[in-house]
């Protein structure tokens, strides 16, 4: 044997420290042992001998040999020497051997490490150098069972290796598991086959785990294989008769769905099922109501949901090409599992429910097609609607206070419900309003006696036909009379019986998303609201004792104000008085358990500015809410700020900034009222709002608690920014100081589009204050980029990025804003420096989005100070900079031309080229043809083509040019 020229000792000390147990000293020597003989050229055969002989009974020490045996197959397997592949062979032939003789098995991890390894070396070489692998297997381990267990486990392997779709292969790989499957197909699985069918009908009642494992093999192999090999008489039988005792059912079951699930033939795919389906019924499997074993159930629910989706695709193909006899016969053999399907779905168990919906689905979509429905169809699709009715209802034991995995899981089954239940309104929308109706109707004239589970699903079913019977932007309530009168008479029940006082959250929350969805009924039926309104403002809504009640009542309250505004005309003051203490700012330490969270209260203070601004008060009434509504906002916020600066904690300190934020927010959230219609002028709102900005700039300069303080406010500037128009611009100036001041890359990027905002907003008006801050906002810039960072801080990497896309873009709607004096007036040093970042970032970042924006910059500037009353100087920097950047950046080995994003700021580099020969005219042609491109080496001919390109008239032309210029210059 080849490995009798390596001392067959192994590192016992090394060995040590593979029991989990062992101390980090050992653990360490043992990893590095591993690492050696891996990477040893001969030292890995201590291992295969130790394998082969069998020399240690240490567990840990047997699977360490497997690993480092696995090591040389998966990654040295061709530098190998033939003798040492030939040992690989021998020494897991000789391991096996061992097991056969063994009176008890390896553990199960060590026997899947083995099979994984023998799986490797099968992969490796079964096409050249060990074609006969599996008969040499067979003929070994016969009918062993330790044997036959390492055989079954290897096939898992080998089908994890090659065939998995889950395991993402390289192309190579593919193509080799292309070309082990051929070879297999042609030379050995009809063996395999036999080899199972003998172990299946030898062990099903000595090792009912063999049997096991051996139907799990032939459901994974039956995808790629000769399905006649399987779909026959005798092995089908023999499945069939496995799913009679108990230890193997469920996984008969499985197999029986992977052969059931394999393509073939429509009329010979409907013909295997309707065998197999007279078999099972036969032998009493269709009568689901007597069998207790609820995971055989889920199981066998799968088996059938394949069987009927299996006769759907067969019904589809043979409907598409014509073939109406055999089509009709596939369409009648789906009608008969119907029957079966409804027993699954109706079916206690939502799991054992859950895995019939897919046939369900698909037969439902099979109903949709065809031109007219028979009664018993029609019968069919009501049983299906009561079903998912039936199996809507919450039970006894799920949680609505602590919601766990099994509440998600019926959450997810009840999703899978409604896509049944809006396919059912597909096939007969009368059918689904009336059953519907007929439910809701019964269950609230006894709301007060039913159990919640029926009058949350009642209400529930009413909420569902909104996303059933679609109707455009939520108008229910005009076109189709039928559906219209209907869903008119429920919700007139719904909002008139007073379910909305039902002790249950569940209930509740339906009652309230139901009025929420339906909230045009509202408009057509107005006398309604004050009901409604009553219900969200008490204990039954906004009060209700669960706080997820409270919170999404919250928002669709915020909602219900926004679409009925102009019938709240009646009741602004009352409402706004009864929700007065839901607009309270709790502070940090008052020990006291607000009613709603600060998300929530976002959402009244919305609803209340909605109420104030859209009210027909005059506008000194207006103005007096508004202010009502804001003040003890600012008063608490001075208090607050106060505070923040002498608290010296923290942890303090940050829930006052919390709550200052919060403060902030609220305010800002009041005047998303406003639109162009009610502008904030027009409501006479504007003294109060600027009385929040003199209250809120303070924090701004705020020592502590920076990042969320200027967070706030900023969001605030941006808000006043759009509502208050110029009366704002008096604050910007010293905001932009104090926000200037110690800056972080994240402050500055979020700083730069505010500023961006107020000069496309306000262009001219603000030029004055742009002038002024413009360099120390850039230098500001410049300062934080030119931070040392550690080389791999990604996220330093990130934001140094995101903030020079923001200084460009900053510099892009300065240029674009028609104010050539913000620049201009900066004084030549500091222009150059600017004008030089430019260059720098169309040419040297490899940021394509950044680079394309550079471009944008520099053709304006062209534009702007290139002709021949432009600023001084400048034709000189184009010719030695703008010209160069032009060619450079595109010419970058980063500069991806297949990339969509570069193909954009190509285009504009070409449109900045194109902008200088506007400017200059001949005398740039003149410049390429004799100096620069020459300095380039490119030829006189190439030199021409570029200048006549760049002086026809046609952009596109000159945009399709210059790529392919740059695609021949990479080459």
């Amino acid at each position: 044997m080849a490995c009798q020229s390596v001392a067959a000792v192994m590192d016992e000390q090394a060995l040590l420290g593979l029991n989990p147990n062992a101390d980090a000293r050992y653990r360490q020597r043992a990893m590095a042992y591993f690492e050696q003989l891996k990477e040893s050229q001969d030292a890995w055969e201590v291992c295969a001998e130790a394998l082969a002989k069998g020399i240690y009974n240490d567990d840990h020490v047997k699977f360490f040999c497997f690993q480092v045996l696995e090591h040389q197959i998966r990654f040295r397997h061709a530098g190998l020497s033939a003798v040492q592949q030939l040992l690989i062979r021998e020494t897991l032939m000789k391991w096996l051997q061992c097991q056969l003789m063994n009176a008890q098995p390896e553990k199960p991890f060590i026997r899947n490490k083995a099979a994984q390894v023998f799986a490797l070396t099968f992969v490796m070489e079964y096409l050249s150098l060990w074609p006969k692998f599996f008969f040499d297997i067979l003929s070994l381990v016969g009918l062993n069972p330790h044997g036959v267990d390492i055989y079954l486990r290897t096939l898992m392997a080998i089908d994890a290796e090659v065939v998995d779709r889950d395991i993402l292969h390289l192309p190579d790989e593919t193509r080799r598991n292309t070309l082990i499957k051929d070879g297999m197909r042609e030379q050995c699985i009809p063996i395999l086959v036999e080899s199972w069918f003998q172990i299946l009908q030898a062990y099903q009642q000595s090792h009912p785990e063999l049997t096991c494992q051996c139907l799990e093999v032939v459901g994974a192999f039956v995808s790629w294989i000769d399905l006649n090999l399987i779909a026959n008489d005798r092995f089908v039988n023999l499945l069939l008769s496995q799913m009679s005792v108990e230890e193997l059912r469920e996984e008969a079951c499985d197999c029986l769905f992977e052969i059931i699930n394999k393509g073939m033939d429509p009329v010979d795919k409907t013909k295997l099922v309707e065998s197999l389906c007279r078999v099972l019924q036969s032998a009493g499997f269709f009568n689901v109501e007597q069998e207790e074993d609820v995971d055989f159930l889920a199981k066998f629910s799968r088996l059938v949901n394949g069987m009927g989706q299996s006769l759907v695709i067969s019904w589809t193909k043979l409907a598409k090409s014509g073939n109406v006899k055999d089509a009709a016969d596939t369409l009648q053999a789906v009608e008969t599992k119907v029957p079966l399907l409804l027993q699954l779905l109706v079916h206690e168990d939502d799991d054992i429910s859950a895995n019939i919906v897919g046939f369900c689905y698909e037969y439902l979509h099979v109903l949709k097609q065809l031109p007219q429905l028979t009664d018993q169809q029609k019968t069919n699709v009501e049983a299906i609607m009561l079903a998912v009715m039936k199996k809507l209802t919450y039970d006894d034991e799920y949680n609505f206070e602590n919601e766990g995995e099994d509440e998600a899981m019926f959450v997810e089954y009840r999703k899978q419900l409604k896509m049944l239940l809006d396919r059912l309104a597909q096939v007969s929308p009368e059918l689904l309003l009336e059953a519907v109706r007929r439910v809701f109707t019964n269950t609230m004239q006894n709301w007060q006696t039913t159990q919640f589970m029926e009058v949350e699903v009642a209400v529930r079913l009413l909420y569902m036909l909104g996303e059933a019977l679609p109707a455009s932007h939520g108008a229910h309530f005009s076109g189709d009379t039928a559906k219209t009168s209907a869903l008119q008479d429920m919700m007139r029940t719904l909002v008139s019986c007073g379910v909305s006082s039902y002790q249950h959250s569940s209930v509740s929350l339906e009652f309230f998303e139901t009025v929420g969805r339906y909230d045009k009924f509202f408009l057509v039926e107005p006398q309604h609201i004050p009901t409604v309104l009553m219900a969200f403002l008490d204990n039954r809504g906004l009060r209700h004792n669960s706080p997820k009640v409270r919170s999404r009542v919250a928002y669709l309250f915020s909602r219900f104000i926004k679409t009925l505004h102009k019938h709240m005309n009646a009741f602004i003051e009352d409402i706004l008085s009864r929700i007065q203490d839901l607009l309270e700012l709790a502070p940090p330490d008052n020990g006291f358990l607000a009613l709603l969270t600060s998300d929530d209260q976002l959402f009244m203070f919305e609803a209340a500015g909605v109420l104030i601004v859209n009210g027909e008060s005059p506008v000194e009434r207006k103005q007096a809410l508004m202010r009502s509504l804001l003040l003890p906002l600012m008063d608490t916020f001075r208090l607050l700020l106060a505070k923040l600066a002498q608290e010296t904690e923290e942890e303090g300190q940050a829930a006052l900034a919390d709550c200052l934020s919060h403060a902030v927010g609220f305010a800002s959230r009041t005047s998303k009222a406003f639109s162009n219609k009610q502008t904030v002028k027009q409501c006479g709102c504007t003294e109060v709002y600027r009385d929040c900005l003199q209250t809120f700039l303070p924090a701004l300069s705020c020592p502590v608690q920076r990042g969320a303080l200027r967070s706030s406010v900023r969001s605030f500037l941006h808000r006043m920014i759009i509502c208050m128009e110029e009366e704002v611009l008096p604050f910007i100036p010293s905001a932009s100081e104090h926000m200037l001041k110690d800056c972080e890359a994240k402050d500055l990027q979020e700083f730069i589009p505010l500023i961006s905002q107020i000069t496309a907003k306000f262009k001219q008006q603000v030029s004055p204050f742009l002038q002024q801050v413009f360099m120390p906002l850039v230098l500001a810039i410049f300062e934080v980029l030119a931070r040392p960072a550690e080389e791999n801080d990604q996220a330093a990497a990130l934001e140094k990025q995101m903030l020079r896309r923001s200084y460009f873009t900053f510099i892009q709607t300065v240029t674009g804003s028609g104010m050539n004096e913000v620049m201009a007036n900066q004084g030549a040093e500091n222009i150059e420096r600017v004008v030089f970042t430019i260059i720098q970032g169309a040419v040297d970042f490899p940021d394509p989005i950044a680079q394309k924006t550079c471009f944008i910059i520099l053709s304006k500037l062209v534009e702007l100070w290139g002709g021949k009353d432009g600023m001084v100087g400048f034709p000189d920097f184009i010719y030695k900079h703008i010209v160069p950047a032009c060619f450079l950046a595109p010419l970058k080995p980063t500069f991806d031309l297949s990339d969509a994003q570069t193909v954009l700021t190509l285009s504009e580099c070409a449109l900045t080229l194109k902008m200088i020969h506007l400017k200059r005219g001949p005398e740039f042609i003149q410049f390429l043809q004799q100096e620069y491109l020459p300095s380039l080496q490119v030829s006189p001919e190439i030199s021409q083509e570029v200048c006549q390109v760049l002086q026809q008239p046609d952009v596109k032309v000159l945009k399709n040019y210059i790529k392919a210029f740059f695609q021949r210059a990479k080459l």
